[in-house]
Formats: structure tokens, sequence, C-alpha cells
């Protein structure tokens, strides 16, 4: 049976084999894990040596469950991919990973799209009016879990690599000003109300706004850090007088980082009082997400460039902040009309 040991923080396996000795990185820090790989090098130095054909046998709940264990990302996400496998594993779940190819993917897509299709709210609608992003999500939790298994050896070829997403309908919610401050008053306490604020001035992400340290506000130089994003990558975000008021206001509780937070605690969601001032304010299919959008075509809007609202969004391409692009000619519009307005 092939050994590991631990150097650092990751196992190494050792393989004996007629005679000679052979080591490497297992690539993980989990112990279960790692022997588990130890056991299928092994086995695969074993079969090359005599000729036998390589596979895994891995079957795609296995090679999933130490996927979903391995995840370093929020919570949230987690949850997110979770609830999207429980329409792909009932399909795959008992297959050998390296029996799936991009056909079989394509056929879970189209499994998928046929029952989005035939939804009550869907039947009658025109594909073009139908929303596909809960397919994608799959789809892309997919491709995920397939590289994944590619890093680990599992695998060679990511047969989710090229399938193409299905329609999504665009959710780019813009608000009024008028709107922006029905929303706000439309919230029940002043923590609903102070996050609203500040994902409208900020552009943030829910969990970005969650996760904001004290430490990383610095109200002298008017800049906020943030860490920890979605994109692994961290981002300055400036401080607007009104949002620096707001943040000037909320008292710092002893002992908490957060700055968000109930009685001193960290806060998961706020989603429950976020729809109550939706409906407070008479605004419908209003999602948290959706102040993102605001924020960025509002900026837009006024003539900021498509370029820096993708740097104050923290996107990592450009492609990210082209869905915005469609607000360019009205801002062109304005740049030349107030330039000949001043004859």
């Amino acid at each position: 049976m092939a050994t590991i040991y631990k150097r650092g923080n990751i196992y190494w396996y050792q393989v004996r084999l007629e005679g000679k000795q052979y080591q490497g990185s297992t690539k993980t820090g989990n112990k279960k894990l790692a022997q588990q790989i130890a056991n299928t090098i092994e086995t695969d130095m074993v079969r090359n040596k005599f000729g036998i054909p390589v596979k895994s046998n891995y079957t795609f709940l296995t090679a999933w469950e130490q996927y979903i264990k391995s995840q370093t990302v929020s919570k949230g996400t987690v949850e997110v991919r979770i609830n999207a496998s429980k329409h792909f594993l009932p399909i795959f779940k008992t297959k050998n990973i390296q029996a799936i190819t991009q056909s079989d993917i394509k056929d879970y897509q189209l499994k998928r799209k046929l029952e989005i299709l035939s939804m009550p709210k869907n039947i009658g609608k025109r594909e073009s009016e139908i929303s596909f992003r809960t397919a994608n999500i799959g789809t892309n939790t997919l491709y995920n879990f397939f590289s994944f298994c590619i890093e680990k050896g599992l695998i060679e070829k990511n047969p989710a690599a090229g399938v193409k997403k299905l329609n999504e309908l665009s959710r780019l919610k813009t608000l009024s000003d008028e709107d922006i401050d029905k929303l706000i008053a439309g919230a029940t306490n002043k923590l609903t109300m102070d996050l609203i604020t500040f994902l409208i001035y900020t552009g943030c992400r829910k969990s970005e706004a969650l996760n904001l340290k004290w430490d990383d506000v610095d109200l002298q130089n008017n800049v906020i850090g943030i860490k920890g994003t979605k994109t692994k990558y961290d981002r300055y975000s400036p401080i607007h007088s009104q949002l620096k008021d707001l943040l000037i206001g909320i008292e710092k509780k002893d002992g908490c980082d957060y700055v968000f937070n109930i009685n001193g605690k960290k806060i998961g969601n706020f989603r429950k009082s976020f729809m109550t001032a939706c409906r407070n304010a008479g605004f419908k299919d209003m999602h948290i997400h959706d102040l993102r959008h605001v924020f960025a075509s509002k900026m837009v809007k006024d003539g900021t460039s498509l370029y820096i609202t993708g740097e104050l969004l923290g996107h990592r391409t450009t492609q990210m902040t082209k869905r915005y692009s469609h607000l360019v000619p009205e801002t062109l519009k304005k740049a030349v009309d107030d330039v000949w307005n001043k004859k």
C-alpha cells in the first residue's frame, strides 16, 4: 500500500515498485484524500508497468464529495453548488468520471432546458423570454468540478469545456434617484437602511459588505479596502461624502471587527429585511445583487468609462462590464450635448 507523509501543510506519497521508490506531492492537506490519491497513483503505476490500461475507479459521487470538502469559497457559494448538484447527481453519481463525455454534459443541459421550459410559469412563453440561469449554474458547477478532477490527476480532459451557455435574461436593474430614496426609506431598521445605502454607493457584492472590517475603512483618506473578494483580488473603493456620513454614524461594538453587525455579531444574511424594504417601496422582483447593477448603471450613465466602472466593481475581465455597454450611446449623446450647449 502506498504511504503518505506530511511536508509543511501538504501530504506527499511514497510508492515502492520493483525495488524502486517513487515519491511526489498529492497537492492536498487533507489526509484522507491524500491517501486515496496515493493509492490511485500506485494502482496506475502498476498498470503502466505491466501494460494494463489505466482507468480511474473513481465514481462521480466519490470525486464530487472530495470536491465539496476541498472548497475554500464562501459558504453561500458552496450552497449554490450543492443545490445545483441535485439536478446532475442522480444522472452521473454512479458513472466512472473518466467515462463522462462532452455529449453527456450536453444531454444533461438539454434535460435541464426541457425541465425549465415545462415549468408552469414558462408554458406559453417564447424561449427568448425564459431565463436558463439555473441551468447555466449547473453546467458551470460541472466545469469547476471537472477542473478539480484534472488538478487531482483523476482525468485528463474537462468534458464540460466548450459547452455553450443557454439564454440568460439580463437582470441589469436600474433605479432612478427617487426610486433609490424609496428603497432606502422602505427599510424598517437602521442596519438594513445602512446596508442598502452602502451597496448602492459602492457597487460591492453582498458578501463583501458583510465581511467588511473597520481595519479596511480609512475615513481619513476616504477609501475602503475590499478584501477576500469573489475574484480573490483585493481592490479599493472611494468613499463618497454621503457614504462617509453613514460610516461615521455606525456605532463600533467592543470586540467586533465587522462594520455591519447585530449586537456585535457578524451578519449571515439580510435577505428578509431587504425584501421587506422592497415591498414597502413597491418594488417587485428585486434581488440584493441588483443594487450592484444600480451602481454600475449610474456610473456609466453619468459618463464613467466601462473600464473604470469595471475597476470599481472588481471585474476580472472587460467582458463582464460590457453588459452595460448599451448605456454608452446615451452617455455619448450627453457628452456631445454638454459640449455644444455651452455655445
